[in-house]
């Protein structure tokens, strides 16, 4: 089978592709034929060595796939050959066939295909768990999403209205902005790009202040960081929750008094540790996300697929921030 190797620490351009043996299904295992794998900005990371996980060189990226079951190893029930699966696999899903546990697999309903299911279970699973385990949004409180045009930021925006309340979505560009009013998104902030200097960060406060209106965000869900972490703090509301969830733009300092004036909390999402210390309970949350599915609540938003031969062109796209909601390989 063909795979996309990272042999070497480097730029998506050091990608290869190259045949290597298909794998096998050990006990609790089954391989995936692999119809289409999602594109995130880990899988960025990794290749260069700045990611906290670290698999052993030669590796494949690609940390969630969609396809269909080829074979099971000894012990697994949950699933069978021929089944329609969509998996997290940590690494290794730009290759035409994935070994994965079983107990990571879901079935997905008729109603989603292979491109949709693959950009699904990592963007959906961190953004219900930021909003539901970690901020406990409630109905009618008002959420910032910060990056909200990206794959976890519309996840966010699209969950937040399922879940009762106000979205207001932040984004780099008036166009992004208009795709998450699109998705639900009740209004928007197209915030600066570049460097933000002190008066730059005290006008985009403002900005917020004035799009959120009465006291505030109840929620803040940060995926950007950097320059942009503290004008939103600013805008939070008395007891709100900032959910840290990544850095693209580096990572911020805060002032820590404003906690202390807003009587708020900074809480850290860790999606990928709370699916290893809570399997149950990531089980019963990704049961949930299915039933929205069903229901017809949530569609991933797929911009654009990619070849393999083209996953440099897809990770740059990625680095330049010229993504909106999800990208994904196909084979």
């Amino acid at each position: 089978m063909k795979a996309v190797l990272c042999k070497a620490y480097g730029p998506p351009e050091s990608l290869v592709i190259e045949d290597v043996p298909s794998p096998r299904a050990e006990a609790g295992q089954v391989v995936i034929s692999v119809k289409a794998a999602g594109v995130n900005f880990p899988d960025l990371l990794v290749i260069q060595n700045k990611y906290q996980f670290k698999p052993p060189l030669p590796f494949s990226p690609g940390g969630e796939v969609a396809g269909i079951v080829k074979e099971v190893g000894a012990g697994v029930t949950n699933v069978k050959v021929g089944d329609r699966v969509l998996a997290s696999t940590g690494f290794g899903g730009f290759a035409e066939e994935v070994a994965a546990p079983a107990a990571r697999c879901i079935q997905f309903p008729a109603n989603m295909d292979f491109v949709q299911a693959s950009a699904f279970v990592m963007t959906y699973g961190t953004s219900h768990h930021a909003l539901k385990d970690r901020a406990k949004l409630r109905k009618g409180e008002t959420l910032l999403v910060l990056g909200a045009a990206g794959g976890v930021g519309l996840a966010a925006v699209e969950i937040g209205k399922v879940m009762g309340a106000r979205v207001i979505a932040a984004c780099s560009s008036q166009e992004k902005v208009d795709l998450c009013i699109r998705r639900g998104a009740d209004a928007g902030v197209v915030y600066p790009t570049g460097n933000l200097d002190r008066d730059a960060q005290k006008k985009l406060a403002d900005d917020f202040k004035k799009v959120l209106g009465g006291d505030g965000a109840d929620v803040i869900y940060d995926g950007v960081g950097g320059a942009y972490a503290e004008p939103a703090l600013r805008s939070i509301a008395w007891e709100g929750r900032y959910l840290v969830v990544g850095f693209p733009a580096g990572i911020p300092s805060l002032p820590l008094n404003l906690t202390l004036l807003k009587g708020c909390q900074i809480v850290g999402v860790f999606w990928g540790a709370f699916t290893a210390r809570d399997p149950k309970g990531n089980q019963a949350n990704l049961n949930e996300l299915m039933e929205w599915v069903r229901d017809g609540k949530l569609k991933p938003y797929v911009s654009k697929t990619y070849k393999f031969t083209e996953v440099a062109e897809a990770l740059n796209d990625m680095d330049a921030r010229k993504v909106m909601g999800k990208i994904v390989l196909t084979p």
